[in-house]
């Protein structure tokens, strides 16, 4: 038992999760009622089922961002992927009103599964231009996403016409605001997508050549890796994730919007990665760490608003925690905690 202890103390999620167990303590105690859930039509209300919900759309991007940083490489253009995702889907859906039989109905431009597809398949596609710019062409990963971050939310305005495009279909509703087995449907998205995810690189040789690259490129070629063909699979997931996340995010609010869609979401997803105990060197990496390190980072927006907090410190707070969290997991502290520890035992 003790054994098994040392090793969960080791691991790379006990750090995340004593990050989340620790903010969650302080909202206990200082919010009223911010632990408390309750049923209503069968369905599970709180403010953890909605830090659940919420962060969804932030674990998923975490969950595609954790393979592309252990490659060695970043990730920027998520958040303008999502606005991409977000605006095919609802110009392709859009929906209209019509009257049948006296009653109203509100049908789609096209079958929701074609607008859901193509949202996914060109999200997919933005990845694969990722991936070949860093992995054939050897653009720096930071620069290569930089232009998919500029560009992508161009792209999205061109879509939309820099309009707000209203949803009004209520089916595609279902995937960001639907209840299942009295959980939000969005939670088993998240579930859905970590599940494939993690078989995909713990049950094939995928994940051990993303670690190998991360911690040395060039021999990992040597020993008869391609690491282009691995980058350009790993950016490819990244940006399939960011299409799911831009689906629930434009479903979420009914509406797709170019401009704020996603946006600045990159950062929180490089948040998550590094509060999840992943180096942004790359090589070992763990993917449920970095959807942990999401629910830490909704945790603390959330607990910022649940405080009262204005909104023009809300930035400010949230820097100041998270480099509070950063400095505890960071292995020079814990080394020097420790040797604190052992000189003040040695004189006592």
């Amino acid at each position: 038992m003790f054994e098994l202890l040392k090793k969960f103390k080791e691991s790379q999620i006990f750090s995340p999760l004593l990050a989340l167990l620790i903010l969650l303590l302080f909202d206990f105690i200082f919010i009223d009622g911010f632990l408390s859930i309750e049923i209503r039509d069968g369905r599970l209300f709180g403010t953890l089922i909605d830090i659940l919900n919420r962060a969804a759309p932030l674990a998923l991007l975490a969950i595609g961002m954790t393979l592309v940083i252990a490659t060695g490489g970043i990730d920027l253009s998520v958040g303008a992927v999502i606005a991409i995702s977000g605006a095919i889907a609802a110009k392709l859906i859009g929906g209209q009103l019509v009257i049948e039989n006296g009653t109203i109905q509100y049908v789609t431009q096209v079958s929701l599964p074609i607008a859901l597809f193509a949202s996914m398949g060109m999200a997919a596609i933005c990845g694969m231009w990722n991936g070949f710019l860093v992995g054939k062409i050897k653009v720096q990963p930071i620069v290569a996403t930089l232009i998919l971050m500029v560009a992508g939310r161009g792209i999205a305005q061109l879509i939309t016409k820099a309009q707000i495009i209203t949803i009004y279909y209520k089916p595609f509703h279902y995937i960001g605001t639907g209840y299942l087995l009295g959980l939000p449907f969005t939670i088993f998205i998240v579930v859905l997508a970590f599940l494939l995810v993690s078989l995909f690189v713990r049950k094939t040789a995928v994940g051990l050549y993303i670690e190998s690259i991360g911690i040395n490129d060039i021999a990992s070629k040597y020993v008869g890796i391609k690491p282009s063909r691995i980058k350009f699979i790993v950016y490819t997931i990244c940006g399939l994730m960011a299409g799911i996340a831009g689906l629930i995010v434009t479903s979420n609010v009914k509406a797709a919007d170019a401009n704020n869609a996603g946006l600045w979401k990159e950062l929180d997803a490089i948040l998550s990665v590094v509060i999840g105990g992943n180096s942004l060197s790359g090589g070992k990496f763990t993917i449920a760490g970095s959807i942990i390190g999401a629910l830490v980072v909704q945790t603390l927006t959330t607990t910022v608003y649940a405080a009262g907090i204005a909104p023009e410190v809300t930035l400010v707070v949230k820097a100041v925690v998270v480099v509070i969290i950063t400095i505890i997991q960071s292995q020079v502290f814990r080394d020097g905690i420790s040797k604190l520890i052992v000189k003040r035992r040695d004189l006592t």
